[in-house]
C-alpha cells in the first residue's frame, strides 16, 4: 500500500474545517418524513461537491430531488458514492440534551439529527477527496456522487431514478452510505441488505366507537377484528403462515456460513443492551443465532392502535384498529410478491374486510465477499482503524441496494463511522470524532487504490 503520511497529516491538521462544514450540513433540516427542508439541502448538497470541483446537478423526481455529480479523474474507472441527506424526524424534542438541528460538540462527540445518518458520512468522504486534491491536485479515478432524500421513507422514487440514468450512473464500483465498527472496535463489512415489505393494516366494524356495555355482546369489535387478522399470520412457534410466504428463499451458502462462524458470539452483548432474558425459537447462541438473524425472514408488528389508551378507563367499544407490519425478506423474495399472497392469505381467512396500505418495500441485495473491490475496501481499513476489518455477508436491516447491485451490475461496498451507541433515528444521535478522522482516512486510501 503506498504512504499515506501527506494524506493522514492533512486530515488531521483540518479536522476542524471539516466539522464546520458538517455543523452547516446538520443545522439544515431535511426531514422526509415531513417533507421539510428537502429542497434547500439538495441545494446545500450541490454547492458543497461543487466546490472540489465536482459538476453538480440537483435532479426532480416525483418526491425529494437527488443530487447527482462527478468529476473526472487520471483513471478511467469510476467509482460510485451513495448517500442520502434526509433524516429522521427529531421528537420527542424534550428527550434532547441539545437542540437537534444546532450540531454541538461534547467529549469527542458531534450530536445532532442527521450527523451519523447519514450527513457526516457525506462530509468524511469529501474531506477525503479534500486531501487527495490537495496532494495530487486531481482525482486518481472518475468518482460519482448520487445522493437522494427519501433513503428514511424507503427511497420510494430512487429505483426508477437509477432506471432512468443508467448510463450517468455506469461505474465499476459503489461505495454505501454508511459502515463503522462494532462494540469490539473492529470495523465491519456489511455485504447485503434484507429487503423489506412494510404494510398497514386497517378494519373500520362500526361507524361510531360505542359504550360497551351497549356493544360488547352484540355488536363487532374492530380491535379483536384485528388481533384474530394478526394472529393469523404467525404461529406460536414464529413461522409465517402466509401460503407460499417462504417459496423463493435461497437458502445460506457454505461460504456465508464460514463467514459468520469468524465473527465474535453476540449473545450476551445482546441481551445486556436489549434487557433481553431469551431468543424466539429456542435459540441460545452461537452460529445458531447468527445465521438466524439474517438470514430468516420475519413477520413483525410493529405497533397496533384501537380504542381508548389514555390514563384511567373509558369503557368503549372501538369501530376502528389499525396496526404497522413489516416484513423482512431474504434473497430471492419480492415485496410485491408478499404483498399478493398476504391479499390472499386474509381473504381465504375470512378477513376481506381487513384493508392493506402499502407503505414501500425492496428486494434484498448482496455482494459477493470475494469481490476483488471488496478486498481493496478490507485491506485498506486495516492501515486506517489499525486492526482487521471483518467480514459480514448480510445484515437484517434494508435499504435501497438492490438496483446498484442488480441493475447497474456493481459491488457495493459498506464503510464509515458508526458504533453502537450512535443513537441513530433517537434523540442525542452523535458520532465520534475520532471515528469520524479513520472513516476519511480509510476513504482516502480506498480512493487511491482503488484507481491502481
Amino acid at each position: 500500500m503506498s504512504d499515506y503520511k501527506k494524506i493522514d497529516s492533512y486530515i488531521e491538521k483540518n479536522l476542524d474545517q471539516s466539522l464546520s462544514e458538517l455543523s452547516t450540513y446538520v443545522a439544515q433540516p431535511s426531514i422526509s418524513a415531513q417533507n421539510i427542508g428537502l429542497k434547500e439541502c439538495a441545494q446545500l448538497v450541490k454547492s458543497m461537491l461543487e466546490k472540489r470541483g465536482f459538476t453538480a446537478e440537483v435532479m426532480a423526481t416525483d418526491g425529494a430531488p437527488v443530487v447527482f455529480a462527478e468529476r473526472k479523474g487520471k483513471s478511467d474507472k469510476s467509482l460510485l458514492i451513495y448517500n442520502h441527506y434526509d433524516v429522521q424526524p427529531p421528537e420527542p424534542l424534550d428527550l434532547w440534551l441539545s437542540p437537534p438541528f444546532e450540531p454541538e460538540i461534547r467529549d469527542g462527540k458531534m450530536y445532532g439529527r442527521g450527523v451519523s445518518d447519514d450527513k457526516s458520512h457525506l462530509t468524511a468522504r469529501l474531506f477525503a477527496i479534500d486531501s487527495i486534491l490537495e496532494q495530487d491536485g486531481e482525482l486518481p479515478c472518475n468518482i460519482k456522487f448520487i445522493i437522494e432524500g427519501e433513503e428514511e421513507t424507503a427511497s420510494e422514487h430512487l429505483h426508477e431514478f437509477i432506471k432512468q440514468n443508467m448510463d450517468k450512473l455506469k461505474a465499476d464500483a459503489c461505495i454505501w452510505e454508511f459502515g463503522g465498527v462494532d462494540h469490539r472496535e473492529v470495523p465491519m463489512q456489511y455485504l447485503g441488505l434484507r429487503g423489506i415489505c412494510y404494510v398497514e393494516l386497517s378494519v373500520e366494524s362500526l361507524g361510531t366507537d360505542v359504550h360497551s356495555g351497549l356493544g360488547g355482546s352484540i355488536l363487532p369489535n374492530a380491535a379483536w377484528r384485528l388481533t384474530w387478522a394478526l394472529a393469523s399470520l404467525k404461529g406460536v412457534d414464529e413461522r409465517i403462515l402466509i401460503p407460499g410466504f417462504y417459496d423463493d428463499v435461497i437458502q445460506p451458502t457454505a461460504r456465508d456460513r464460514e463467514l459468520m462462524e469468524k465473527l465474535p458470539n453476540f449473545e450476551n452483548e445482546y441481551k445486556s443492551r436489549y434487557g433481553a432474558k431469551s431468543f424466539i425459537k429456542g435459540i441460545t447462541g452461537g452460529i445458531d443465532l447468527k445465521m438466524e438473524e439474517v438470514f430468516t425472514p420475519t413477520c413483525t408488528i410493529c405497533g397496533i392502535t384501537s380504542g381508548y389508551q389514555g390514563v384511567g378507563q373509558k369503557t368503549v367499544q372501538p369501530a376502528r384498529a389499525s396496526a404497522k407490519v413489516d416484513f423482512r425478506l431474504v434473497p430471492n423474495q419480492k415485496p410485491t410478491d408478499i404483498l399478493k399472497k398476504l391479499r390472499a392469505h386474509l381473504d381465504a381467512q375470512g378477513f376481506e374486510d381487513v384493508q392493506i396500505q402499502y407503505h414501500g418495500g425492496e428486494p434484498a441485495a448482496r455482494t459477493d465477499p470475494d469481490d476483488p473491490f471488496i478486498k481493496i475496501v478490507v485491506d485498506a481499513a486495516t492501515d486506517a482503524f489499525g486492526v482487521p476489518m471483518e467480514i459480514v455477508p448480510m445484515i437484517g436491516g434494508s435499504g435501497p441496494n438492490y438496483p446498484f447491485v442488480h441493475d447497474l451490475n456493481l459491488p457495493v461496498a459498506t464503510m464509515g463511522h458508526g458504533y453502537p451507541d450512535t443513537k441513530a433515528h433517537a434523540p442525542n444521535e452523535n458520532i465520534r470524532l475520532d471515528l469520524y478522522l479513520k472513516h476519511a482516512k480509510h476513504m482516502a486510501r480506498v480512493i487511491k487504490e482503488f484507481a491502481k
